[in-house]
């Protein structure tokens, strides 16, 4: 135990006044670059060896980020909504002033339908909320469901979902795009949800359900760091070494969901709906003077 305490003292006395502030100019040079981004994101970004301020990629090495970031947004250095956490979240009941608030504050959510001239249904669905809070901005303008499994889906999940496939697809053909870890467990979790929504889903309907990452050949690509497989988890030998989905940097993550989302929509059609959409804006900001000026 005593050779232990001192192993981790050397360690901590090893962190100068320089070392934590060239770890924090990484972080906010990594954020300044692309948010909002997670801790477990962002930990990652900096377990790189070619930085000047790497950390170790262990638990230790998390929790060293993750206060680093939570100083730096209490000391105000560091913009609160840059860092993302789609793991608690609050519910709301919406309220209104009247009927001039309400159409005011509702004309910022219209949303044109992008997909009514799509030959293409498409959703996402991600292993955890962590990923799903990286993404959820593109998911929310490119109008696609964005379901987090939280890990194995239950299977209330997987049936909502494919029930609201067969009400709204249409006969189209279905576009499923999935990130989640490189692990035993992590390469079974779709198989399991593809298994599940497909026993629920109407028998017409032409099922495309696609692992987007993590996958061999982004771990090869982009140089993913790794983690040894936990011993013991005789889960899909085949996985030597694991990844989890948040070693993608965010951007590349975001740029490869959107760019595949974006190739199953007409040409155009974001352009389209913006136009659609402004134009609904001033008719209920028109409302809600009328409204105001009736009261």
């Amino acid at each position: 135990m005593t050779e232990l305490y001192r192993a981790r003292t050397i360690k901590r006395e090893r962190r100068t006044r320089a070392s934590i502030d060239q770890l924090d100019k990484q972080i906010l040079e990594v954020l300044l670059e692309d948010h909002p981004q997670s801790v477990r994101h962002v930990f990652y970004r900096m377990t790189n060896p070619r930085l000047p301020e790497s950390v170790e990629k262990s638990d230790r090495g998390y929790r060293h980020v993750q206060d680093r970031m939570v100083k730096l947004r209490r000391s105000g250095r560091l913009p609160f909504n840059w860092v993302t956490d789609a793991t608690r979240r609050g519910y709301h009941t919406q309220t209104f002033r009247g009927s001039e608030d309400f159409l005011r504050r509702m004309k910022g959510l219209y949303r044109a339908d992008l997909w009514r001239l799509s030959d293409y249904y498409c959703e996402v669905w991600v292993e955890s909320r962590s990923i799903a809070g990286v993404i959820e901005g593109d998911c929310r303008e490119l109008a696609v469901s964005l379901y987090p499994a939280g890990g194995f889906s239950s299977i209330t999940l997987a049936y909502e979902a494919a029930d609201a496939i067969n009400a709204w697809c249409e006969g189209k053909p279905v576009v499923i795009y999935y990130i989640g870890d490189f692990d035993p467990a992590g390469v079974l979790i779709d198989q399991a949800l593809e298994r599940e929504l497909r026993q629920h889903l109407n028998p017409s309907i032409q099922l495309y359900f696609i692992r987007l990452g993590i996958t061999l050949e982004q771990i090869a690509q982009y140089d993913l760091p790794t983690k040894p497989r936990k011993e013991g988890d005789r889960r899909a030998l085949h996985v030597a070494s694991t990844v989890e989905a948040e070693a993608m940097p965010a951007y590349l993550m975001r740029e490869l969901l959107r760019s595949n989302i974006e190739s199953l929509l007409p040409a155009n059609a974001l352009r389209i709906a913006h136009v659609e959409e402004e134009s609904a804006r001033k008719y209920f900001e028109t409302l809600a003077e009328i409204t105001g000026g009736a009261a």
